[in-house]
C-alpha cells in the first residue's frame, strides 16, 4: 500500500510539473510572440494543455483522498474539477475567436473586409 502511494505521489508531482511548465511557456509566449495571431495561439494551446496536465493531478489526489474507491463525494469532485478544465476550454476557443476576427464592416489591415477572401 505504501508503494501505491509513493506511486500516486509521483504521478501527481509530475502532472503538476509538467503543467505548470506548460501555462509557462504559453506565457512566456504570450510575451514574445509579435502579433495577435501567434499569441492567441500560444497561450490557447499551452495554457489549455497545462490546465488538463493539472487537473489531471487534482483527480489522481481527490480519488486518491476519497475514504472509499466508490465514494461518491471524491467522484462529484472529480467531475467538477473535469467540467471547469471543460468550460475553460470553451471560453479559451470562443474569446480567441473573438479577439482575432474584426468586427463586422471593419478591415483586417489588408483592406478587406470581414467575410471577403476566404479563411484567416
Amino acid at each position: 500500500m505504501i508503494a501505491l502511494d509513493i506511486a500516486l505521489d509521483i504521478v501527481i508531482i509530475a502532472l503538476l510539473a509538467a503543467g505548470t511548465a506548460f501555462v509557462a511557456v504559453g506565457t512566456v509566449g504570450l510575451l514574445r510572440f509579435p502579433d495577435l495571431a501567434t499569441r492567441l495561439h500560444a497561450v490557447a494551446k499551452a495554457d489549455n494543455l497545462g490546465l488538463g496536465l493539472i487537473v489531471a493531478a487534482l483527480v489522481v489526489h481527490v480519488l486518491r483522498e476519497a475514504s472509499a474507491p466508490d465514494d461518491p463525494a471524491g467522484w462529484g469532485v472529480a467531475l467538477k474539477l473535469l467540467l471547469i478544465w471543460l468550460l475553460a476550454l470553451l471560453g479559451t476557443a470562443a474569446n480567441s475567436h473573438l479577439l482575432a476576427v474584426p468586427p463586422p464592416g471593419k478591415t483586417d489591415g489588408k483592406g478587406k473586409e470581414r467575410g471577403e477572401g476566404g479563411r484567416r
